[in-house]
């Protein structure tokens, strides 16, 4: 098999739970997605649908012994992680797949120098000396467009804004040349302006380096600027799945349509925006229906069975490469003329 052909990450079934008091949290049942070598793919949703608990399985972030892994598999690049012993996971994380969180302030250590923290990471990945990880690393913040590297070299990172801070979570995630980068809403805390420019940095570096990307966010409107493709996930499940202009041309599930309905470019000046009514389920007592169930405006009696996540063309599903197609879980689909009515706001 072609490297090309082998998923850097491939996640199939994935449940997972947080223990608590009296039961547990299902934050994950059943989710499956891949992202093929130099691809960008999004996954998108309201706070609490999974994307990061995904994100952070993915590369066994989560506290030990705080979860569970009730089903499902989690391979990077081929290989399994979570059979991995923690060592090897360690020496993937950075080299093999990197992770940009969305608060740089707590992800970048307080108490030292960005040029002390982008070294250590590049000495423990790399044979090289102190003296070339210093200029490596200069060279790193230059490709992202910091005007004075040496100097943010020296300051410490309550001496950035949040912009400049999140480029430099941005050089030292590149700066091993992962195959794999995970990016956990690094955009929410900035103005539109600079928001726009760590974007922009991103799709460049990712496709002159060949980096494949997983971009999490809330935000429809990021994903249609970024993502080949995109996941749109619900109370710990994938609700639809494609290609991001289909998806956001053509939403077929309830709630992506309420996901684009909710953008301000949709919106008539001065109206009110649309918001989708009810809340997200308790995942200690989750649905043994439609998660959506209770929100839907279409739903009636067969939505209390949960639908499974099925391709919108089934001639097309015949190859395994199927499985990066049109997808949904969802008992009545919008149609074409219902979905059209949401698609044209991003």
């Amino acid at each position: 098999m072609s490297p090309d052909t082998i998923p850097v990450l491939d996640v199939r079934g994935l449940s997972l739970e947080f223990p608590v008091f009296g039961g547990a949290v299902r934050a994950l049942n059943g989710v499956s997605l891949r992202v093929m070598p130099g691809e960008i793919v999004g996954i998108v949703g309201e706070s609490g649908s999974g994307k990061s608990v995904t994100a952070m399985a993915a590369l066994r972030l989560l506290p030990p012994g705080g979860y569970r892994v009730t089903a499902g598999s989690l391979h990077l690049g081929g290989d399994d992680v979570l059979a991995a012993s923690e060592p090897v996971v360690r020496r993937w994380r950075g080299r093999r797949a990197a992770m940009i969180f969305q608060e740089p302030m707590t992800a970048l250590n307080p108490t030292q120098r960005i040029g002390e923290q982008m070294v250590g990471v590049l000495r423990v990945h790399r044979r090289i000396s102190r003296r070339d990880a210093l200029t490596q690393a200069e060279s790193l913040l230059r490709d992202m467009m910091i005007p004075d590297p040496a100097q943010v070299l020296r300051a410490y990172p309550f001496e950035l804004s949040g912009g400049m801070r999140q480029r430099v979570m941005v050089a030292m995630a590149f700066s091993c040349d992962p195959d794999l980068l995970i990016a956990d809403e690094p955009t929410t805390a900035l103005d539109v302006t600079v928001q726009r420019q760590v974007l922009q940095l991103l799709r460049h570096h990712a496709r002159e380096r060949g980096t494949a990307i997983l971009f999490i966010t809330h935000d429809m409107a990021v994903v249609s600027q970024l993502c080949d493709r995109v996941y749109v996930m619900y109370a710990g499940t994938v609700v639809e799945q494609g290609p991001t202009g289909q998806v956001l041309r053509e939403p077929r599930h309830p709630y992506t349509r309420g996901l684009l309905d909710g953008l301000p470019e949709g919106a008539p000046p001065g109206s009110a925006l649309a918001a989708i009514p009810g809340q997200v389920p308790d995942m200690r007592h989750p649905p043994s229906g439609c998660p959506f169930f209770d929100r839907c405006a279409y739903a009636d009696e067969t939505c209390r069975q949960r639908p499974a996540l099925l391709p919108l063309d089934v001639a097309a599903e015949a190859s395994d490469a199927g499985q990066d197609r049109r997808r949904l879980a969802c008992w009545h689909p919008l149609s074409p003329a219902q979905a059209d009515a949401a698609g044209g706001s991003v």
